[in-house]
């Protein structure tokens, strides 16, 4: 009885260690199977263990002048796979403005060159979710300048109606290097948003580990009917109740399918890159999207 007994426990302790997290080298990309998680499936996940360009049937590029003002120039180029990390570079480098217009107000039209290129990837009409468990491994890079993000966007609306979700961004507020982890939804204005923000001080974290700008570090995000809670290395940092994140016409933009997008934004919020030494390097180690059986 007493055999028996003892492997009966080998075989819980061998059934347990299955669904526990492997060892990993926080300085390098995570080769380990996904873990497994109690209650959970994963349902989709990119490790980008090849060599070339991320998948074509998931991700899609952005291109040129998108957003906020930003110095960079999107392109396909400095997105690629390599060693099992997505790298996404910034460059400082000098692309022709094909839309420039000479003496326009519009500053996409404005710039006859970017003086800056980077790549901006999103799972756009090709992957989108409504809930669950979302876990980014990334190593980010926070030379001034730098303004790396993890997000995502509503399928449905114009933003901010359609509900934006900032699973981490860093970039520097009055010059301080700080991480990120917002929400943002409509207040009927166009392209006003109200936002449900948590700023921390990248230095909370360097105090705690000199060496933490070097390592990667999980990301996550977990959302259901009732709330969204973000974390970084299973600390949590952000939590939005879903029961206040309604817009004006009662459409709330965070119970609808949301897609993925990951960038290196240059300039803008991440301060100016002048006296930057470049490449400037985001790495992404996995995406992986679970949710509950």
């Amino acid at each position: 009885m007493k055999n028996c007994s003892k492997a009966i426990l080998i075989l819980i302790l061998l059934g347990l260690n299955r669904s526990l997290p492997a060892q990993v080298d926080a300085f390098k990309p995570d080769f380990n199977k996904p873990q497994v998680i109690n209650g959970m499936t994963l349902i989709w996940n990119d490790e980008f263990n090849i060599k070339g360009k991320p998948d074509s049937s998931v991700w899609r590029y952005e291109n040129g002048f998108v957003r906020n003002n930003e110095l960079q120039w999107y392109q396909s180029e400095n997105a690629s796979c390599k060693g099992g990390v997505l790298i996404i570079e910034g460059r400082r480098e000098k692309i022709k403005n094909p839309g420039f217009v000479s003496g326009s107000s519009n500053w996409k039209q404005n710039r006859e060159f970017a003086e800056y290129t980077s790549a901006s990837i999103q799972t756009h009409g090709n992957k989108q979710w409504q809930y669950g468990r979302f876990e980014i491994r990334a190593r980010i890079d926070t030379l001034m300048g730098a303004w790396p993000a993890i997000w995502t966007l509503g399928i449905k609306g114009q933003w901010p109606s359609n509900g934006e979700i900032d699973i981490m961004e860093f970039y520097r507020i009055n010059n301080v290097p700080t991480i990120l982890a917002n929400i943002a939804w409509g207040i009927g204005e166009r392209f006003k948003a109200k936002w449900d923000s948590e700023k921390t001080p990248l230095s909370n974290f360097t105090k705690k580990d000199p060496a933490w700008v070097k390592k990667f570090h999980v990301c996550r995000m977990d959302w259901d009917e009732d709330s969204i809670k973000l974390f970084i290395d299973d600390v949590i940092i952000n939590t939005t109740s879903l029961s206040e994140t309604v817009n004006p016409d009662g459409f709330n933009p965070f119970k609808q399918p949301h897609y993925l997008l990951l960038n290196l934004a240059l300039g803008a919020n991440g301060g100016d890159p002048a006296g930057t030494k470049f490449p400037i390097r985001y790495e992404i180690d996995y995406v992986r999207v679970y949710q509950k059986k």
